[in-house]
C-alpha cells in the first residue's frame, strides 16, 4: 500500500517587485532624511537653552573675561540670588499667572461659542461673517493698541488685572480651531437633541464641549503660553511694580541691572520655566489637540 505524504504549501506571497522595492527604499531615506532634520532641529532648539542655563550658573566676571565658555570652575547661584532680591518677583509670578489664568478661561469660552453659532446654527450671512472673522488674523495687534488704552484710561481700568485680561481675550485662532472640531462633530448627534427638546445652549454645554476635550486642551495651552509671554500690551497697560506681569518686571530689573549677561540669563531662563513644564507636561494634549482639529 503507497503511503501519499502532503505536498508543502506553496507560498502565495510573491517577490517584491521593482518599483515596489524602489518604493520602500524611498521612504526608508524619506524618514532617514526627516529623523535628520527632526535632531539638527532639536538642537538649534535646546543648545541656547543649554547655553543660557550655563551662563546663569557663572559669576559675572567669569562671564566678563569669557562670554562664549560653557564651563565655569566655580558655579553659583549668585545671579538668581541677586534677580530674587532686586526685583518683586512673587508678585510677576502671581500677576501672570493671574492674568494669564484668566484669559484663557475667557477665551476658550467666548471663542467656543463663536464657533458652536458658526458651526450649528443656521442663519443669513454665516459663511461671510467667518470670513470677516478670519480676516481678523490680518490686522496687527498693534493697531489697536492705542483705541484700546484709550478705553480703559476712560474707564479707569489701568493697572488693574482686567486691564491685561480684556484686549487678550478675543482670538481668531482659537475660533478657527474650535469651529474645524465643530463641523467633525456628527450633525446627527445635535439634530436628535434639537428633536428631544434642547436648547442650543444645552447642547453646547453637554454633548458638544465634552466631545471637544482635544480641541479645549490646545487652544487652553497656546493661549496660555500667549498671554504669559505677552510683554507689549501689560507694558502699556500696567505701571505700578507690583501690578507687572513677570516678562515686564525682569525687563525692568535687566534695566536696573545694565543687562549683565549673567542675570539676564538667568532671568530668562526663571521667565521660560513654567512654560518649559508647561509643555513637558502637557506635550501628549497638544499634539492630540493639533490632531483632532485638522490643522496639518
Amino acid at each position: 500500500m503507497t503511503t501519499l505524504t502532503p505536498a508543502a504549501p506553496r507560498s502565495t506571497e510573491a517577490a517584491p517587485s521593482g518599483p515596489r522595492r524602489r518604493r520602500t527604499d524611498a521612504e526608508r531615506l524619506f524618514s532617514r532624511v526627516t529623523l535628520g532634520v527632526l535632531i539638527a532641529l532639536a538642537l538649534l532648539w535646546l543648545v541656547p537653552i543649554a547655553w543660557a542655563v550655563a551662563t546663569s550658573l557663572r559669576s559675572p566676571n567669569d562671564v566678563a573675561t569669557d562670554p562664549t565658555s560653557w564651563l565655569s570652575d566655580n558655579p553659583t547661584l549668585s545671579s538668581y540670588e541677586e534677580l530674587l532680591s532686586a526685583g518683586r518677583i512673587q508678585y510677576w509670578y502671581l500677576n501672570s499667572f493671574i492674568t494669564s489664568t484668566l484669559t484663557t478661561v475667557l477665551a476658550v469660552c467666548t471663542t467656543s461659542l463663536a464657533a458652536f453659532a458658526l458651526s450649528r446654527l443656521k442663519f443669513r450671512y454665516r459663511r461671510p461673517v467667518f470670513l470677516v472673522i478670519l480676516a481678523g488674523v490680518m490686522i496687527p495687534p498693534q493697531l489697536l493698541m492705542i483705541p484700546q488704552f484709550l478705553t480703559l484710561q476712560a474707564t479707569g481700568m489701568l493697572n488693574t488685572y482686567w486691564a491685561v485680561v480684556l484686549p487678550q481675550v478675543p482670538n481668531v485662532v482659537s475660533v478657527f480651531v474650535f469651529k474645524q472640531f465643530f463641523d467633525g462633530i456628527p450633525v446627527e448627534l445635535t439634530d436628535a437633541a434639537r428633536a428631544d427638546g434642547a436648547s442650543w445652549l444645552r447642547i453646547y454645554w453637554q454633548i458638544v464641549m465634552p466631545l471637544a476635550r482635544p480641541a479645549i486642551s490646545a487652544v487652553t495651552i497656546f493661549v496660555f503660553v500667549w498671554s504669559w509671554n505677552n510683554f507689549l500690551w501689560p507694558l502699556l497697560a500696567v505701571t505700578d511694580p507690583q501690578m507687572m506681569t513677570l516678562p515686564v518686571g525682569l525687563n525692568s530689573v535687566q534695566d536696573a541691572f545694565g543687562l549683565p549677561q549673567a542675570q539676564l540669563m538667568a532671568s530668562a531662563v526663571l521667565g521660560a520655566l513654567p512654560l518649559l513644564t508647561v509643555f513637558l507636561f502637557f506635550q501628549r494634549r497638544i499634539v492630540e489637540g493639533i490632531a483632532g482639529t485638522g490643522l496639518k
